[in-house]
């Protein structure tokens, strides 16, 4: 049986979510192929907390752990950390230079797909349509009527480098501006602000199955708020999720075959979602989530459902296809 460390927490707004998210996994995992150990990271603290809460902390030195005079050395890596230092690449640094296989995509892919101003230049150089957008990072001169004349209002303010829509803003009025410039600096020195395309969220899940890459049906996102921010996210009643997605068969072919020409291009492995507009003027790109949530609620697990893939099947591929 093999030993997997699940991984979770972060250094983020995400840190709560991910934590559910790695307890969900813990949960659902084969027990009778892998042995699982939830390790909570956050900052320089690495541990394993037992039943009784005694902590036991990560040698950082090999990625292992020492629990009751047992040495455990873990074979792979469950990545459910959302946020830094899971989802932009750090993480998979570090274990790629102790030669630990993990679940998520690799460092390239996962730096470029957590920077949203970078991976909008990435597709957009594909000829695929972006949002049109500003960036700017801490301290340099915002020309607030300059960005609205440009942009129009609405517009978004986000942060470069976040999930769950932590930091994000939807501003209407010129006198909003400011203080969305503050909130989504307040979780990154760099700041994205893009124009408001009107349309229907649609979002298409993927994972790896040995050499297979299996697509989901879709899912449309309807949010009950202003946009589909996080408290839609995580409050239940907020947003209603329809899987599958009502959509013409053609347009779901087109999301479909984009997810796959993107994932490779991307060079993204494991479970990945992409989320799109579908707008009047046509199909948007609008981010990619190389680390979705775990939990049963959350968009992939019922991606998966659908399709007819339990969630312990969903987390048990992912982890074999670090073994294959």
């Amino acid at each position: 049986m093999k030993n997997i460390a699940i991984i979770c927490g972060g250094d983020s707004g995400e840190y709560d979510i991910s934590i559910k998210s790695g307890r969900v996994v813990s949960a659902h995992l084969d027990r009778n192929k892998y042995s699982s150990w939830l390790v909570e990271i956050k900052g320089n603290e690495w541990f394993y907390e037992d039943k009784a809460g005694k902590k036991y902390f990560i040698d950082k030195n090999d990625f292992s752990l020492t629990v009751a005079g047992a040495h455990i050395r873990f074979d792979g890596v469950f990545n459910a950390i959302h946020g830094t230092p899971g989802e932009d690449g750090k993480i998979q640094g570090y274990l790629d230079m102790l030669g630990i296989p993990y679940t998520s995509c690799g460092v390239d892919s996962s730096a470029l797909s957590f920077n949203k101003h970078l991976c909008n230049k990435f597709i957009s150089a594909y000829g695929i349509s972006v949002a049109n957008s500003v960036t700017f990072l801490k301290g340099e001169e915002i020309r607030q009527q300059e960005v609205i004349d440009t942009l129009g209002l609405p517009l978004f303010v986000k942060p470069a480098r976040s999930g769950s829509s932590v930091g994000v803003s939807k501003v209407h009025t010129a006198d909003k501006f400011e203080e969305a410039v503050k909130n989504a600096l307040a979780e990154d020195d760099q700041v994205l602000i893009e124009e408001f395309i009107e349309g229907r969220e649609l979002a298409c899940g993927l994972i790896n199955k040995g050499e297979e890459l299996v697509v989901f049906p879709l899912t449309e996102i309807i949010s009950k708020k202003d946009f589909f921010d996080y408290e839609a996210k995580y409050s239940e009643g907020l947003a209603h999720e329809v899987t599958p997605a009502d959509v013409d068969a053609h347009v779901e072919q087109d999301i479909k075959t984009l997810s796959v020409f993107l994932f490779r291009q991307m060079g993204c492995k494991g479970f990945v979602r992409f989320d799109y507009i579908l707008s009047d003027k046509g199909l948007y790109f609008l981010e990619v989530n190389a680390i979705p949530g775990m939990t049963e609620a959350s968009l992939l697990p019922q991606m998966a459902e659908a399709f007819g893939m339990s969630i312990t099947e969903l987390f048990t591929i992912a982890l074999d296809n670090l073994f294959e």
